[in-house]
């Protein structure tokens, strides 16, 4: 029996998207050890421009040299397609992001490259899979789509394809964006207005985001942090990227792990709020304040949404 027959029974499984480098290196690095083997070829990337792919592609292979990254050091001539040319093959990994590679390589010779380099029995990540997919016309080995969740998938003959996982991420990234503008004003006012200065720990929950505190902040009254943060964005404040570590909100600069993951402009949140108390964590023994923007995000039955309230512990007695 094949030891990575759990593998092969993956229909898909999902992650909540993180915001910031270091969660989204951290999340690429578990995917890998999880749902890899080494003798996949073929990886597919699907997803939005600025939604972490490059970051997750990170996390997945350490030392994988991409070809156009987040700091616009591109490769030229592309090594696939330079290989390609020359018939011979010198690396194992290739990187190729299709939609960079479209301005200067005809789709087709993209296509013929990647079926050159897998007869060679090399391995290819590629972004935006789904744009080169219908001239390829082989599947990936493993699907991974990035928007306001991580959909993986291992196809087999009948799919998922690319375009199921693209219409499954499609126009979902901008909750992300939106939550992740959100936290960094709520941690802009809590410095600026409240000396409350947002401790390095964060953590995700649907269309939303969590700031956890070690030691519970005193007298933080959260209905006037919440209206000083609806303020700013009904002045609606340009958010924009400065550097690899800080953003520019109106005229401040704040500093942010994941500066290109923002909306443009604060009054593009739409339904900001806050839960009204800290929720505590027994276990971390975190306090910890909870954001939510939009409209609540549909779950399974098995997750509550912070908006809900806590059901009320009842003994049942069964009578058999």
């Amino acid at each position: 029996m094949k030891t990575n027959t759990w593998r092969e029974c993956l229909g898909y499984a999902v992650y909540y998207a993180p915001r910031g480098r270091r969660r989204l290196l951290m999340i690429g690095e578990t995917i890998a050890q999880r749902y890899l083997t080494a003798t996949d070829q073929l990886i597919g990337i699907i997803g939005e421009a600025g939604t972490g792919k490059s970051s997750i592609v990170r996390g997945m292979f350490p030392g994988l040299e991409l070809t156009n990254d987040d700091e616009g050091i591109n490769v030229r001539p592309l090594p696939l397609i330079r290989m390609y040319h020359d018939g011979k093959y010198t690396s194992r990994t290739f990187h190729i992001d299709v939609r960079f590679e479209m301005a200067f390589t005809q789709l087709y010779e993209i296509a013929d490259a990647i079926r050159a380099a897998l007869a060679q029995k090399r391995r290819i990540v590629v972004e935006h899979f789904d744009a080169v997919y219908p001239a390829l016309n082989i599947n990936a080995q493993f699907l991974l789509g990035i928007g306001e969740d991580i959909i993986l998938s291992r196809p087999n003959l009948f799919g998922p394809f690319p375009e199921d996982i693209r219409q499954a991420i499609d126009n979902t990234a901008i909750y992300r964006k939106m939550a992740h503008s959100a936290e960094d004003l709520t941690a802009l006012v809590l410095e600026k207005e409240f000396g409350v200065e947002p401790p390095g720990s964060h953590s995700d929950v649907p269309r939303g985001f969590v700031i956890e505190f070690d030691t519970k902040p005193e007298g933080l009254d959260l209905a006037l942090l919440e209206q000083k943060v609806k303020e700013i964005i009904e002045k609606a404040v340009d958010i924009s990227y400065l550097d690899s570590s800080h953003i520019r909100i109106g005229e401040d600069t704040y500093g942010c792990t994941g500066p290109r993951l923002h909306i443009k402009n604060s009054s593009e949140i739409r339904n900001f709020r806050l839960l009204k108390e800290l929720a505590y964590d027994e276990i971390t023994g975190y306090y910890c304040l909870v954001g939510l923007v939009a409209e609540p995000k549909k779950v399974p039955f098995v997750q509550r949404h912070p908006d809900q309230p806590h059901p009320k512990r009842v003994s049942t007695t069964l009578d058999l």
